[in-house]
């Protein structure tokens, strides 16, 4: 049964169910979620806690084995799965559905996953756990942009702090749409306020650039189209003390990855269809973000950002002259749809 993720903390009050499910790809409110849980169960008797993390050759007997076992130690125990990739295969879905079959006595199963894409959420095992009468399954949306500003209010307020709407357009622009940094940012602003009172100017002294200089966001951004947005990700980064490697990497891997797409869209395959047809499948969630990039180039020309990303890699290495760091602001820039020799 789907639970909203507004009545969580009602419905954690009452009896807890046998299993709940947590999905949804915002880190801090699916983790704020799962504390919320957890804490629920410690204040029901739940002594016990084993942790599965179901990746690539995770043997799924032991959690039917984990469930058909007694506790020596508690009477209440709660086990939770994580499924990263949100995809368990065929041994993990039949699983998945043994155990809602028959749940555990005694045990709260959480399951952690990523938001589920159109295609997981019709499988069989995925219905099972949105409809079964045993579990709770929460959905966790991300903030939009034009919601942030009152989300930041809502969280400054359970603070016990208020804010004037400038401060918290600023605070939202600073942050980005990080909900992570945005409480970072929150509980800074708890020490310094006074009298519990956010102006502008509480803010501007008190809030750092929390925008995400992370290597994803800058290929995100890069996606978009957005060169000035990636450039300053890209300096953020190198100011944070980010490796060329690492940021080529992260370049690179999307590059192979458009550059594998674009060819079989010129080959004629629909665009959808060669989506799926990736090893592994791009995310529903990343495929806007994916086909606005292949508008911007053929099949040819991610061929060449792909051989400038291997030039890059020389010049890291000291086998070429140049500097990595102008041969990433130029890879970025190309990606973006800004066209210079290469």
């Amino acid at each position: 049964m789907k639970l909203n993720a507004n009545q969580v903390a009602k419905h954690l009050q009452g009896t807890l169910a046998p299993v709940y499910v947590v999905t949804g790809d915002e880190p801090l409110l699916c983790q704020e979620t799962s504390d919320a849980i957890r804490a629920a169960t410690r204040a029901q008797g739940f002594t016990e806690r084993q942790v599965f993390n179901a990746e690539t050759g995770f043997d799924w007997t032991q959690l039917l084995e984990a469930g058909a076992s007694l506790s020596l130690f508690a009477e209440k125990r709660v086990i939770e799965l994580r499924i990263p990739s949100g995809k368990p295969g065929d041994k993990g879905a039949a699983a998945l559905l043994e155990y809602l079959a028959r749940p555990a006595e005694d045990t709260l199963l959480l399951i952690n996953l990523p938001k589920l894409d159109g295609s997981a959420q019709k499988t069989k095992w995925a219905k099972a756990l949105i409809d079964s009468p045993s579990t709770q399954f929460i959905q966790i949306w991300p903030v939009d942009s034009h919601q942030l500003p009152q989300w930041i209010r809502q969280r400054l307020s359970q603070a016990g702090l208020s804010a004037t709407p400038e401060a918290l357009e600023m605070m939202a622009a600073r942050v980005e749409g990080n909900l992570l940094a945005a409480a970072q940012e929150i509980e800074k602003l708890k020490l310094l306020a006074n009298d519990g009172q956010i102006d502008v100017d509480t803010v501007q002294a008190a809030v750092g650039d929390s925008a995400r200089f992370d290597v994803f966001g800058l290929i995100d951004a890069t996606l978009e189209g957005d060169a000035t947005h990636a450039l300053r990700m890209l300096e953020g980064l190198r100011g944070e003390g980010v490796e060329p490697p690492v940021i080529l990497w992260a370049l690179a891997r999307e590059l192979r990855t458009l550059a594998n797409l674009a060819q079989l869209h010129a080959q004629g395959i629909p665009l959808e269809r060669a989506f799926s047809q990736m090893r592994p499948p791009v995310w529903d969630k990343r495929r806007p973000l994916m086909s606005k990039a292949l508008q911007r180039h053929g099949a040819m020309r991610w061929q060449q950002l792909l051989m400038h990303a291997q030039e890059i890699d020389a010049q890291i290495k000291g086998q070429a002259a140049g500097s990595p760091w102008t041969g990433l602001s130029q890879l970025c820039l190309h990606l973006t749809g800004k066209r210079f020799a290469l």
